[in-house]
């Protein structure tokens, strides 16, 4: 496998809106990231992912941007911006932008442009198509509503958008569009930044004709269709691998066979990816499926690919809550999650607030979620005549509000992240859960995440070891047995996933005079015969392993 700087690296995400506000006004910003670095610096993490600062009308939170080459006034400046990339340089860390290409808001002069007239020269950045029987060209679903297809009254045609009627969809057909997205990007990374975090970029193929579907909730006629890596393997020669860069592409709907196509060394697409077969669509805790999953993954990728290891992100409910216990076993259930990530093979990556052990959150109205997919979801279903209580408890789990109420810094008002209002309410449990809290604590979640941010960073075996679980547990639904190997060096992660104390007997390979303990999220007291482990509730290990 090659060896390469961002394949050793933890990944820090950050929400800006939702990080730290230095103006009052409500909003986190970049001034409010400069004054946190230490505090991510300290974690230990080498690169910060930075969610869209770009220009943006703002309507799904700068996933809709509106001019790729400014800063939202929300956000700051590109002084600002500047100031952040320079202090992020100067504390040995990277910044990669979180990046859209596979639409824009429907306020970029592109659109407005393309909208104008059918002989603009624009027309053709995005997709518009006649109707079919007085109808949309077709029956698809968007993934924020019930069609992908908004009407335009001024041409007289329908406009394609896979997210919101605001977000019309780009032509990568069009190569004068492609030229401009890619000097676009270039010049992003002439400014320094350390990469891209691409956003829906397995959507950015369409078909010639939009053909029904026979099952039109299904969307993943969206995704991944042919022509796509004709446009990454593109994007990489005109603009990527220029740059000392990484780059993680978001791609849903992806197997392993699919996936190692973006990533596979030998192809000139992209770096590593995100895919949500866990996050997705294992709506809570499956062991056996989880277990699965990364077997697929590892055999489909390994030593020709990069994956990312992930439970939660500003699009998914905090793991200690949909994946873990976020009552009497949060903090303990918060460790082992992170322990599993940490040490199964691919980049870890922390989403902020995660490393406290922050938790979901359930507002009792529909109006204090800011979501734009669950409002739009609530108001179709309350339309059908559903209850629209039933409609609300339905939807909580899973809304994307879970992981972006705002960063808990402390018991101050508003957990310390405004001095105003904040854009969305607060969990109400920070004065319990905060970081000052963790930080004044040698066994809180934050200072585990430490030791096992700089276990990584002095062990190569956590990043190129291979992987192999222990045969007695694969079927177990609440153990996690598995080694990481790298020439004589042998690691044995044993977790508990479960609320159950259990007893296991390890194959002699393993007894006691062969393990060293690394890492634990309880005080370790080996019980029973040398070869025995008592497993507390939801705890875990990293025992090194001599043969």
């Amino acid at each position: 496998m090659n060896k390469v700087w961002w394949k050793e690296a933890v990944v820090y995400q950050v929400y800006w809106r939702s990080f730290y506000d230095s103006n009052g006004d409500g909003y986190g910003d970049l001034e409010g990231l400069i004054r946190k670095l230490d505090y991510i610096q300290d974690l230990g993490v080498d690169i910060i992912w930075l969610n869209p600062v770009f220009e943006s009308p703002d309507l799904d939170n700068g996933y809709d941007i509106s001019d790729y080459e400014a800063i939202m006034p929300k956000a700051g400046t590109m002084e600002t911006w500047e100031k952040l990339l320079f202090e992020v340089h100067a504390r040995g860390m990277k910044l990669i932008m979180d990046l859209v290409v596979n639409h824009t808001s429907n306020r970029h002069p592109w659109f407005i442009e393309s909208k104008s007239s059918r002989e603009n020269p624009k027309r053709d950045w995005y997709i518009w198509r006649d109707g079919k029987e007085g109808k949309a060209p077709n029956n698809w679903r968007s993934y924020f509503s019930p069609s992908t297809w908004e009407w335009d009254e001024t041409t007289e045609q329908y406009y394609f958008h896979s997210f919101a009627v605001e977000q019309p969809d780009l032509n990568w057909e069009n190569e004068e569009m492609r030229k401009e997205i890619y000097r676009m990007m270039r010049a992003w990374l002439d400014k320094g930044i350390d990469g891209f975090r691409l956003d829906a970029i397995a959507l950015l193929a369409k078909p010639e004709q939009f053909d029904d579907a026979d099952h039109p909730e299904d969307i993943r006629y969206l995704t991944n269709r042919p022509g796509l890596h004709v446009f990454l393997q593109e994007m990489n020669k005109q603009t990527l691998r220029d740059y000392d860069i990484v780059t993680v592409g978001e791609a849903a709907f992806v197997s392993p066979e699919e996936g190692l196509k973006y990533v596979a060394e030998d192809r000139g697409e992209l770096n590593m990816l995100f895919h949500f077969e866990v996050c997705d669509e294992m709506p809570t805790w499956d062991m056996l499926r989880f277990k699965e999953i990364q077997r697929r993954w590892y055999k489909g990728l390994w030593g020709k690919g990069s994956n990312s290891q992930f439970l939660n992100n500003h699009d998914h409910t905090r793991q200690v809550t949909r994946y873990g216990n976020d009552g009497q076993y949060r903090v303990e259930s918060a460790k082992m999650l992170a322990t599993m990530l940490h040490t199964l093979p691919g980049i870890p990556y922390i989403y902020q607030g995660e490393e406290i052990g922050m938790t979901g959150v359930k507002f009792e109205s529909i109006d204090q979620y800011d979501d734009i997919a669950m409002k739009n979801r609530y108001a179709e279903e309350v339309g059908k005549g559903r209850d629209a209580d039933e409609v609300l408890r339905s939807l909580q789990p899973l809304s994307r509000d879970n992981s972006r109420t705002p960063m808990q810094w402390n018991d101050s008002p508003n957990a310390g992240f405004t001095t105003g209002t904040p854009w969305i309410n607060i969990n109400p449990n920070y004065k319990e859960i905060n970081a000052e809290l963790d930080l004044e604590h040698p066994n809180s979640v934050y200072r585990y995440y430490q030791k096992l941010i700089a276990l990584r960073k002095k062990n190569e075996v956590m990043v190129y070891g291979e992987f192999e679980e222990l045969p007695e547990w694969m079927d177990s639904e609440r153990l996690y047995v598995y080694t990481r190997s790298l020439g004589g060096t042998t690691w044995l992660i044993v977790l508990n996933h479960s609320e159950d104390r259990i007893l296991i007997t390890l194959p002699v390979d393993y007894n006691a005079d062969s393990r060293k303990l690394l890492l634990a999220n309880y005080s370790v007291e080996e019980a029973g015969s040398e070869d025995q482990l008592e497993l507390k509730p939801f705890e875990a290990r990293i025992y090194e392993i001599s043969r």
